[in-house]
């Protein structure tokens, strides 16, 4: 993909479907005990189509219809099926870690795979946690491919979580529905509490507060087990996390105008937002509201011609706002290459083992633009103002960075190419064709 600088971006998007809402949804949904949820806005990406197929061999009835809605009897008290052949997950990791949750609590034998990426990224951190709850999961050096032996029912556990991830809270939380007693999850920091709502709206009691444990704040959810639900609707939200490179592409130009519609704007998501405005963006949210359970709102962005930190050590990401904005940090780093004192980014090791290792491939390619990085274990410090230079660009085949540096790309002086562009299908397929649409040359 070729990708040429442009003076501004200008108008008003509506994106598709929340990411991890679209995947939540459809497993929950998936194991009420009667009916069928229908699901509007449904997430169009490869990944949240993972999980559909996945459900689909698991014995349950999914209807696509148009309009990205997507219709999901639910399993009922006969549960899943046992797959004939393995559960191929391609490059989602959310699918994978959750739905070993969801398959626990099953008398059922299932194996889960899925693309090269998703086969070394780190499973031990579910592994270790389900087989306390009595299920059995195996794989190789703690890696995928999974093979879960579900058992019904399991037993509840008591779990802190070694590294803040809610994937593993999702995954414990969905084993647990099919648990003897109260399961309950240690958190050190807050992470995304979609599953908390979600489950929440299917009317399943869900406890989440802030607790002191020897002086330190952490989080504590807790689920009692033996909670039958039926099937409900739900309507997506426009997905924070794709909105995030589109806001951040707004920001690089004093002359942008952008009005983003109908976004999730759930707390544990809008860290990016906290932080652009501490940077010196000029964001105002509009038409706030609740709908089935989770904030959303229109996201308006105005361009500004001084573009710095608005607060002491405003530039500098550390500590428990990283889990918030994980998804976000490799353009905020390459935002650090617009703004007066730069950018530096701590604490943040999980970037390590995503679809790519995240923090050296924004390295790379930031430096091949001729900024100037340094790179630390567990994040990076990129120097600024600087100007970026066009270039040849490695998407590394993660969705994250082909989006962040087609950003960069528009901020460059020349025309730079992304190899591996097409990786964004992963999460958000009409990134380019939106990017395009806003662009003024």
């Amino acid at each position: 993909m070729s990708v040429s600088p442009v003076k501004a971006l200008r108008g008003t998007l509506s994106l598709p479907g929340d990411k991890s809402i679209s995947h939540r949804s459809a497993i929950i949904a998936a194991l009420a005990y009667k009916g069928t949820s229908r699901i509007t806005n449904f997430s169009t990406s490869e990944d949240c189509e993972s999980t559909l197929r996945c459900l689909e061999q698991l014995g349950v009835k999914v209807m696509r219809e148009a309009a990205a809605t997507v219709c999901i009897e639910g399993a009922g008290a006969k549960g899943f099926r046992a797959p004939s052949e393995p559960l191929n997950c391609g490059n989602s990791g959310s699918t994978m870690r959750m739905l070993a949750g969801a398959l626990a609590g099953h008398d059922v034998v299932a194996t889960l795979t899925g693309d090269e990426s998703l086969l070394t990224r780190p499973m031990k951190r579910i592994i270790q946690p389900l087989n306390q709850t009595g299920a059995h999961i195996q794989g190789t050096m703690d890696r995928a491919p999974l093979t879960v032996l579900g058992r019904q029912p399991l037993s509840a556990i008591r779990y802190e979580l070694p590294v803040a991830s809610a994937q593993v809270k999702t995954a414990i939380l969905l084993a647990g529905l099919n648990a003897r007693g109260r399961t309950e999850i240690i958190e050190p920091n807050a992470t995304r509490d979609h599953t908390e709502r979600l489950l929440s709206w299917f009317s399943i009691k869900v406890d989440s507060k802030t607790i002191d444990d020897d002086g330190t704040s952490k989080t504590r959810t807790a689920l009692e087990a033996s909670q039958p639900f039926a099937a409900r609707d739900v309507a997506v939200p426009g997905d924070m996390s794709s909105a995030a490179f589109l806001i951040a592409a707004a920001a690089a130009f004093p002359e942008s105008e952008l009005l983003i519609t109908d976004v999730g704007l759930n707390p544990t998501r809008t860290g990016f937002l906290s932080i652009l405005q501490l940077l010196g963006g000029d964001i105002e949210l509009r038409n706030v509201r609740n709908e089935f359970n989770e904030p959303i709102g229109d996201v308006y962005f105005r361009g500004r011609y001084k573009f710095e930190p608005q607060a002491p050590r405003a530039n500098l990401i550390r500590g428990s706002l990283v889990a918030q904005v994980i998804d976000e940090l490799p353009i905020l780093a390459v935002l650090g290459t617009r703004l007066l004192g730069g950018i530096e980014i701590r604490d943040a090791r999980e970037l390590r083992v995503k679809e790519s290792d995240r923090l050296a491939a924004t390295v790379t390619n930031l430096r091949v633009m001729g900024a100037e990085v340094e790179e630390f274990e567990d994040g990076l410090k990129v120097r600024g103002p600087c100007q970026l230079q066009g270039a040849v660009l490695d998407s590394y085949g993660d969705h994250r960075i082909a989006m962040a540096f087609s950003v960069a790309a528009l901020i460059a002086t020349g025309t730079s190419e992304i190899k591996g562009a097409d990786c964004v299908r992963v999460s958000f397929p009409e990134f380019f064709r939106s990017l395009e649409s806003v662009s003024e040359r």
